[in-house]
């Protein structure tokens, strides 16, 4: 029980911001690769977190988009923006640099760039209408395409 909570804390640690302290901890990279069973379990608690604030909003009346941007700003919070970090970079990157050793360059650099910027907007915006067009069980399905 203790290995499957270790799994369990490796996997929240690095998908989420949540502090992981208080549990079982992994001493080893084998342990941490162990661990990879437990992300779609970390997905689906990102997931209905964003969809319990969807539903929220819409419960108090707030129209689709806004609560659809404030679920995605939960999820945001809740990972830290570990994918769209990636995202900016990798769009900053094949956007901005001419060869390989360029390209590389680019996306190891921790500011962001215009091609990063757009490609942050575009997803956002098409992750916020996207939710704002779901029907009337947010909670239930952004937890069910998160994990």
């Amino acid at each position: 029980m203790r290995s499957l909570l270790a799994d369990f804390s490796a996997a929240l640690g690095l998908l989420t911001r949540l502090p992981t302290g208080w549990l079982p901890q992994h001493n080893s990279a084998a342990g941490f690769a162990r661990s990879i069973w437990a992300y779609p379990l970390v997905g689906l608690g990102i997931g209905a977190a964003g969809g319990a604030v969807m539903a929220a909003g819409l419960w108090l009346g707030l129209p689709p988009l806004v609560a659809a941007l404030w679920s995605l700003a939960a999820t945001l919070l809740l990972t830290g923006g570990f994918h769209e970090d990636g995202l900016a970079d990798t769009a900053d990157g094949f956007g901005g640099g001419r060869d390989r050793a360029r390209k590389l360059e680019i996306m190891r650099d921790s500011r962001i760039g215009s091609y990063g910027v757009l490609a942050l907007v575009l997803a956002l915006g098409l992750r916020a209408a996207a939710l704002a067009a779901l029907p009337t069980q947010p909670a239930t399905l952004l937890a069910a395409t998160a994990a």
